[in-house]
């Protein structure tokens, strides 16, 4: 169950090559590692791990060379839900799940990501293009985030930290 505190959210920059996934992958573990079951923390951090690959792999870069990855911890009306937003420079195409067969090596990280968070999509703005997805937190778990650490950071403000 939730305790008095409602959310928490989170960005960071990342760059835009094959390292950005790692980092990204890690900075996330270490900021949720307290809050939510590992179980649950392994699925949020492979749906990142697939966005920002998406998104190194098939779009241009922000300004920078950067990807921003943020996250936000919230209660709502279906519960208690971790969302997850990685905002790139944009491609020609909105990113979609393909068909392949057995025997492709790859196409199936939106397959991935579908299957493990209750909705996901993509949003477009003057910043760039948008995948986010949710992930929700079963209520046997809740979330585990002390009253006194209060909201941290403000993810739809656009405040970001470089990755260390």
């Amino acid at each position: 169950m939730s305790t008095a505190m409602a959310e928490r959210s989170w960005c960071v920059v990342v760059p835009h090559h094959a390292q950005g996934a790692r980092m990204a992958r890690h900075r996330l573990t270490v900021e949720l590692s307290d809050v939510i079951d590992p179980h649950l923390l392994a699925d949020v951090v492979s749906v990142v791990g697939e966005l920002v690959g998406n998104a190194v792999r098939h779009a241009d870069p922000l300004p920078g060379g950067v990807i921003r990855l943020a996250w936000r911890l919230r209660s709502g009306p279906e519960g208690d839900v971790v969302g997850v937003r990685v905002t790139d420079g944009g491609s020609a195409a909105a990113p979609q799940m393909r068909l392949v067969g057995p025997e492709a090596l790859d196409g199936r990280g939106l397959h991935i990501v579908a299957a493990l968070t209750m909705r996901w999509g993509v949003e477009r703005d003057g910043l760039g293009q948008s995948v986010w997805a949710e992930l929700r937190i079963p209520v046997e778990q809740g979330l585990r985030i002390p009253a006194e650490q209060g909201v941290r950071i403000p993810a739809e403000q656009g405040v970001t930290a470089a990755p260390q």
